[in-house]
């Protein structure tokens, strides 16, 4: 029996069903062989009227079979060429039939999937939020590779196809509509196929109904060609910018601009091929193997990978959150934006109404740009009552304490209102580093209380730590986990040690840089090859953003709590740094009046009494060691992380690093990179910076127990 379903009706019209083996639709062998047999069959199909591609799935195409992506290595690019030049050729057969050939799209088109939706004359679509369609590709390091570059550029033109073939961009169907992503929309998943027979019928005589635009002699594109006078500056700034963005570590944005191009220049089949040789050295690197695993690491995360198994999902009604500073009132916002009846306490109520007024400001931008209405904004906000009322928090499902990282303030918090709370109901803490083994001893209910470590701003950052103490039982963790998935957020999940993972292993890259600072490494220049490793800003940018006042007080915090002591310190030099510009020069941070920079309305300049104090012109170091420093640490940390059991899975370290903590997103996340940079590779390159630079860069234990049993991580 044929996955892809054949049926003729009495008008000729073919109706081609696909319903794939597993849950969705995807370009994979069984497909190649569906496809195959059944552009076979209507090639030589008598009386044929018309062809509906439709869909038996509640997706209509998932795209290309990723886990067959990942086994194409270096070295088989003539096979994968081969491979892909035949799948092209499928699409390119059923796009020559005689006959109008019409997409009925009931559900997702995405990648692939959106592809075959290209390959059809006609494309209409289910009115529905269950419709998205787009060319995601990018997001996974490659680009459309079965003609979704060549014929998007030629459908749409350069300038309106480049946002969806760059970013990966999305649309829904009202959205793919109004840009031409299709041609028509139906009200009712039932019309699709009766409402594509009719258009065939309506269309039957219509030569250009079954030809496409570009297989029209002299064709043009929608916004011109390349040469086009009123493209070219666009061509002029588009490389410009891209380098900008990726700093040319993402070598598939680049891809595809190139391809995009050579659409509007060379013939049809030529920018095919054009765009075949371009995707094969990227479906065979590094770099898409490393986002591709973040995908299905992600998928892992956010399925539920690190939640207890046997305990029953649970959603909270009513949350109170200690505190309406910016982390407070942060989570104030994102959870009402859910639902959920937030109570916002503060020491007065005028602290608590700023806190509430954060939210008014964040629904109105919103309301500005169109992406809620005003009874949406006035509903969420009726959703956080500001309080200073201890009464108010009775009944709640879940208490968050979102105050200063002060072990005695916290404690307090804990002791005074934890009775509030619900009987089934948990306490989690917004804590950075405290350890929360030491914070739960304030708790008679020491299994039901949790870290949940947010990331500021709240809105934006993606990623919630969620730190478990000796005694956190499953089922407090499953609870914190489903708030966290309910709140639509990514929660990875670790166990209690200092930092925890994601602020332990940031700190070490700000370390490292400040260690640089004080063997006499420009500042600058620090900074600028922390940016071409792919962090989002310079480590020593960064150190300002944190404070260097935050990371002292934490430093002492710690020490006085007996969780660390001096000579632990793994870069004295870098600490040195620290506190001489803090105690001496009172250069505390950004918000703190300056650090590493003075900041202006004009921008920011490196503080003079740095570079006196530091700056060694005729100091020699390489770049590569400089940005292999910078990279290492936190990788080293990461591993030390997973080893000392902290970490519960390679996922949570991968994506928690992504999300979290700014790794460079072609590494994958700062395990996988050790995967692709190679396991023995890097245990070299570890003892020739640990002989140069010091201990702090000796590869862990687990490291060489993984080349020892020939695995990777």
């Amino acid at each position: 029996m044929t996955v892809f379903n054949y049926e003729k009706d009495a008008n000729g019209i073919v109706t081609v069903t696909m319903d794939m083996s597993g849950p969705v639709n995807a370009m994979n062998t069984e497909y190649d062989a569906a496809m195959t047999s059944t552009v076979d069959r209507l090639e030589n199909e008598s009386g044929l009227a018309g062809v509906i591609i439709a869909s038996a799935k509640k997706t209509f195409f998932a795209g290309g079979d990723l886990h067959e992506m990942l086994k194409w290595q270096k070295g088989m690019e003539s096979q994968a060429y081969d491979y892909v030049m035949d799948n092209k050729e499928l699409l390119r057969r059923l796009e020559n039939l005689p006959v109008p050939v019409v997409a009925a799209i009931n559900g997702a088109a995405l990648g692939g999937g959106y592809e075959i939706c290209l390959a059809c004359n006609h494309r209409i679509a289910w009115d529905s939020r269950a419709v998205i369609l787009g060319l995601p590709e990018v997001t996974l390091g490659l680009l459309p590779g079965a003609g979704g570059v060549v014929r998007l550029t030629n459908l749409l033109g350069l300038q309106k196809a480049l946002p969806f073939l760059l970013e990966g961009k999305k649309a829904s169907s009202a959205q793919a509509l109004k840009v031409g992503l299709v041609d028509e929309l139906v009200s009712s998943v039932e019309d699709l196929v009766p409402r594509a027979k009719a258009w065939i019928l309506e269309n039957g005589k219509n030569e250009s109904a079954c030809v496409q635009p570009w297989n029209v002699k002299g064709y043009k594109i929608p916004g011109g060609r390349a040469s086009s006078p009123a493209l070219a500056q666009l061509l002029m700034m588009a490389p410009v910018q891209l380098m900008q963005k990726t700093r040319g570590l993402l070598p598939a944005p680049e891809a595809i601009l190139n391809v995009a191009v050579e659409a509007t220049r060379l013939d049809y089949d030529a920018a095919l091929r054009v765009e075949t040789r371009s995707f094969i050295p990227l479906v065979t690197g590094d770099v898409a193997k490393n986002m591709i695993s973040t995908f299905f690491q992600m998928n892992e995360v956010n399925g539920g990978k690190s939640r207890p198994k046997g305990v029953a999902p649970s959603t909270v009604k009513k949350l109170g959150v200690m505190g309406a500073g910016m982390m407070g009132q942060g989570i104030a916002y994102v959870s009402a934006l859910a639902g959920i009846e937030v109570v916002l306490k503060d020491v007065s109520l005028e602290s608590a109404e700023k806190g509430r007024a954060y939210s008014e400001k964040l629904l109105d931008k919103s309301v500005a740009r169109g992406k809620i209405d005003t009874a949406k904004k006035e509903a969420v906000l009726a959703l956080i009552k500001p309080s200073v009322d201890e009464s108010d928090l009775q009944g709640c499902d879940l208490v968050i304490e979102a105050v200063f990282e002060k072990l005695e303030l916290k404690n307090k918090i804990t002791q005074t209102s934890e009775s509030c709370l619900t009987d089934q109901g948990i306490w989690g803490t917004n804590t950075s580093t405290l350890p929360i083994t030491r914070l739960a001893q304030a708790s008679s209910r020491p299994d039901n209380f949790i870290g949940i470590h947010f990331f500021s701003p709240v809105d934006k950052m993606p990623l919630v730590e969620l730190i478990c103490g000796e005694k956190t039982s499953d089922e407090t963790l499953a609870k914190a986990f489903d708030f966290t998935r309910q709140i639509r957020k990514t929660p990875i999940v670790v166990n209690d040690a200092v930092g925890f993972y994601t602020s332990r292993t940031i700190c070490t890259g700000m370390q490292e840089a400040s260690a640089m600072i004080a063997e006499g490494i420009h500042p600058v220049r620090v900074d600028n090859l922390g940016k071409a490793l792919g962090w989002p800003v310079g480590p020593l940018t960064l150190h300002d953003e944190v404070s260097q006042k935050l990371m002292l007080d934490i430093v002492n915090t710690q020490i006085e709590m007996g969780l660390l002591r001096p000579e632990d310190d793994s870069t004295p030099e870098g600490t040195a740094v620290i506190k001489t510009m803090f105690h001496d020069h009172q250069r505390g941070g950004r918000y703190h009046g300056g650090g590493y920079y003075d900041y202006s309305e004009e921008g920011k300049v490196i503080y003079p009494k740095l570079l006196e104090l530091y700056y060694k012109s005729n100091y020699e170091i390489s770049d590569q060691d400089i940005k292999d420093r910078l990279l290492f640490r936190p990788v080293i940390e990461t591993l030390k992380c997973l080893e000392e059991g902290v970490l519960r899975s390679v996922s949570d370290g991968n994506i928690g690093s992504l999300m979290g903590i700014g790794a460079p997103t072609w590494t994958g996340g700062y395990i996988q990179f050790v995967n692709t940079y190679g396991l023995e590779k890097f245990a070299n390159r570890c003892e020739e910076l640990a002989a140069a630079y010091g201990e702090r860069f000796r590869a862990p234990t687990i490291v060489a127990e993984k080349i020892k049993q020939g695995k990777t991580f």
